[in-house]
């Protein structure tokens, strides 16, 4: 019989960590690493900043799942940068010095929303469809950066960095840029119908980044549901995994 995967999840008493640990738990042994103890899995208890508190938590782990991130405030620099940047690097650093196989990093779609400022994206984001054409060109990971907050620009450094980690110590890495996943299971706001990814959609992506072939080796893959008025394209991990999303925001009401 084949032992489960040693998953660590970082950040795993938020909406996706929990989902995930609840949905695929019969799937992969899961550990965390989180701030405050979490009671369905062995969790050492440290904040991702303090590098030698942290490090324990990765000795024996396959896969990390970095989820951990600081959303408070968008724009707000300094605890940005503590977490989002500094704590990122601590996981990547952590990760090589235990041998981790690999890292799925939970990046976002504020990576790419700068393109909001170009039509017909802004309207799509604003729900003015009445203004927007029947087709648009479609968005993905070739296209370049455009964050819309520091929040977002520190996504893309670590996406930069798990490029920097898995060119020079062989980590397999994978970057998910999540649609709007929401504790509703439907959108709050207006802005949330084109980006939306249902928690189901999310949870099967995770998996299937968890258990990538090794010859995975670097990934950046959108997660949206299959939504009307989505623009940026998800085909890549169709291509790549097989993902299936079945989710969509077309007949759901406001939460």
């Amino acid at each position: 019989m084949t032992s489960k995967l040693k998953v660590l999840v970082t950040g795993a008493s938020g909406l996706i960590g929990g989902i995930t640990i609840r949905g695929l738990s019969h799937k992969y042994e899961f550990s965390a690493l989180n701030r405050r103890l979490t009671e369905e899995i062995p969790c050492t208890q440290a904040d991702i900043t303090d590098f030698n508190a942290m490090t324990p938590a990765f000795h024996g782990i396959d896969v990390v799942l970095h989820l951990s991130a600081y959303t408070a405030n968008v724009n707000e620099w300094e605890s940005t940068r503590d977490v989002n940047i500094d704590g990122t690097y601590n996981v990547y650093e952590a990760s090589r010095l235990n041998g981790v196989n690999r890292v799925v990093f939970a990046s976002t779609g504020s990576t790419m929303l700068g393109y909001e400022h170009d039509t017909p994206y802004g309207d799509l984001a604003e729900g003015n469809y009445a203004s927007a054409p029947d087709n648009w060109p479609m968005i993905d990971h070739t296209w370049p950066v455009r964050p819309d907050s520091l929040y977002g620009v520190s996504k893309v450094f670590g996406e930069a960095l798990g490029r920097h980690y898995s060119d020079y110590y062989g980590i397999s890495v994978i970057n998910i840029r999540l649609g709007a996943v929401l504790d509703t299971d439907r959108p709050k706001l207006r802005r949330h119908y084109p980006g939306y990814l249902s928690q189901s959609d999310c949870v099967q992506m995770i998996d299937l980044c968890l258990s990538a072939p090794a010859s995975v080796r670097y990934e950046t893959f959108d997660a949206i549901s299959n939504n009307r008025w989505k623009w940026r394209d998800t085909s890549h991990a169709t291509e790549v995994l097989g993902w299936n999303p079945v989710g969509s925001s077309d007949d759901l009401e406001i939460a």
